[in-house]
């Protein structure tokens, strides 16, 4: 295995594989974020896909100096330092655990990977790697959310007292119409599992990381409101949930419910979360991404109520790199700042936040909740992985903007 490149001798290299929506987020976080905020000089070199005019167009089009068909031969190249892998998740394995063999950094989209045996083998490939300086993180983007960030302070700092309960949804209906054509997000084979993989871990690692807690127990339930979509050659059986419900008993003592569809017409893109503590409650709502609402529980009751914060002054999460107050940010914002902090701990020799091992952690939930519903709804317990070495703090996410 070749040892990461010292950052002085040269700008780092970076390497995505895909060519479709993610690695479009992706790539506009990569094109943006040395505009906004100082980080370690980089290049967008190489794009990879299977198909090589699609490939080659989006390179072009998303900023990306060439285009390649084969990961492997862009992993081995001594001119890529990162890899950023946003394919479908059965993929997520073998690229991750060949790159941080290879000595290349790695940032993964959410989930880990499809399976619990795919994750355990990518926190393994990531604990040896890491005291060789290869650092490696998984993409839960929502983290970074000015608001989200705001909150985990809030609730860090104590303002909502002993958090008693939590709720978390994530509402989506772009598969509302059962004719909605078939796709490799409808089969197990591909997906893994459906609404439950794809956005109730969204929803999961919100829960933990907000608290800084763990999920020791769970019970849910899964379920397909359509079973058949069209095909190219004719109906095809959906073979994952359209939805999802589950109850989190937390490490501290809270309780947690997710609920999650794909499938609730007229909710585009709706990742509520409500905490409720002795002290103090908060609520976000994904739709209005640059609001939060608090209800600061000390105050007398006649004048208590929840109260909406703005969060767009420099003082608030990542926003100081950005625009003048009042001046919204987007979802799109979310990944520039999650590139912005895998930069900054690759160069601070520090490791990211979420880790492999936090992927993991929300991996076994996840099949917590599918052991449940195959139980009938039964409590069962919850694994979490003990990192070997723990992550640091993702830089400071009220960092100085670029002049």
């Amino acid at each position: 295995m070749s040892s990461p490149l010292p950052f002085a001798a040269r700008p780092l290299g970076v390497a995505a594989t895909g060519y479709a929506f993610m690695v479009q987020a992706h790539s506009h976080a990569w094109r943006t974020v040395a505009s906004h905020f100082d980080v370690p000089d980089f290049e967008q070199k190489v794009l990879v896909g299977r198909n090589p005019e699609a490939v080659a167009a989006a390179a072009r089009k998303y900023g990306w100096s060439e285009s390649a068909t084969d990961w492997r031969e862009v992993i081995a190249r001594d001119d890529i330092d990162i890899v950023d892998i946003c394919v479908p998740g059965w993929l997520h394995a073998e690229i991750a655990t060949a790159a941080l063999a290879a000595g290349k950094h790695v940032l993964v989209e959410k989930p880990l990977a499809n399976t619990l045996a795919e994750s355990e083998a990518m926190v393994a490939a990531a604990q040896a790697t890491r005291l060789l300086g290869v650092r490696s993180m998984v993409g839960f983007n929502y983290r970074r959310i000015p608001a989200l960030a705001l909150a985990r302070k809030l609730i860090a700092d104590g303002r909502l007292g002993r958090i008693r309960q939590v709720r978390a949804s994530y509402l989506q209906d772009w598969l509302a119409d059962s004719e909605a054509p078939m796709s490799w997000r409808l089969r197990k084979e591909t997906a893994g599992s459906g609404a439950l993989g794809d956005i109730a871990s969204h929803a999961v690692d919100q829960v933990q990381h907000l608290l800084g807690d763990t999920v020791t127990e769970v019970s849910g339930k899964l379920h397909t409101f359509v079973t058949e979509r069209p095909g190219p050659d004719g109906p095809e059986s959906v073979t994952v949930d359209d939805a999802a419900w589950a109850t989190l008993s937390m490490a501290g003592g809270a309780v947690a419910s997710v609920d999650v569809s794909r499938v609730a017409l007229g909710q585009k893109n709706a990742l509520r979360v409500e905490v409720y503590g002795t002290g103090g409650s908060l609520t976000f709502n994904l739709e209005s991404p640059n609001e939060l609402h608090f209800l600061d529980g000390t105050e007398p009751i006649e004048v208590q109520g929840f109260r909406r914060i703005l969060v767009t002054e420099p003082e608030h999460p990542y926003i100081s790199g950005w625009w003048p107050q009042g001046h919204v940010l987007g979802w799109e914002h979310s990944f520039t700042h999650q590139i912005r902090d895998f930069l900054l701990n690759i160069d601070g020799g520090t490791d990211p936040s979420p880790s492999f091992e936090e992927g993991l952690g929300v991996q076994h939930v996840l099949a917590g909740i599918e052991a449940s519903h195959a139980l009938g709804g039964a409590t069962v317990p919850v694994a979490q992985p003990v990192p070997t070495v723990q992550p640091a703090e993702p830089a400071s996410p009220h960092p100085t903007s670029k002049d």
